[in-house]
């Protein structure tokens, strides 16, 4: 959001051709609220035992996989580095931790 023309990590406005975006400032205004805040607060929770924590931790990790996809769908796949692979791996990891910590936890 800071450097949103990509002045500060080398990217390219142009990658964001294809999307409805003409600079990097609403993709990392959505990355750092609902990807960043988001699952820091689910963390919190977790960290006080709240019973919503598991099935946000299922939300979370929707998110990352949504976004994800919307990604690829919109300036495509990248290999090099392999980052879309990794957070599609933590997004699986993730909502399946989610769902065996559901399954596991008495609601009271």
């Amino acid at each position: 959001m800071i450097g949103p023309q990509g002045q500060i990590i080398s990217l390219p406005v142009s990658d964001l051709a294809g999307s409805p975006f003409d600079s990097y400032f609403v993709p990392g205004l959505i990355l750092f609220t609902v990807l960043g805040l988001g699952p820091l607060l689910v963390v919190g929770l977790a960290w006080r035992g709240h019973r919503s924590a598991p099935l946000l931790t299922v939300a979370a990790a929707a998110g990352l996989l949504i976004w994800i996809a919307i990604e690829i769908a919109v300036v495509g796949y990248s290999g090099s580095p392999p980052l879309q692979a990794f957070y599609i791996a933590l997004g699986l990891v993730l909502g399946l931790v989610g769902l065996v910590w559901m399954g596991h936890r008495e609601y009271s």
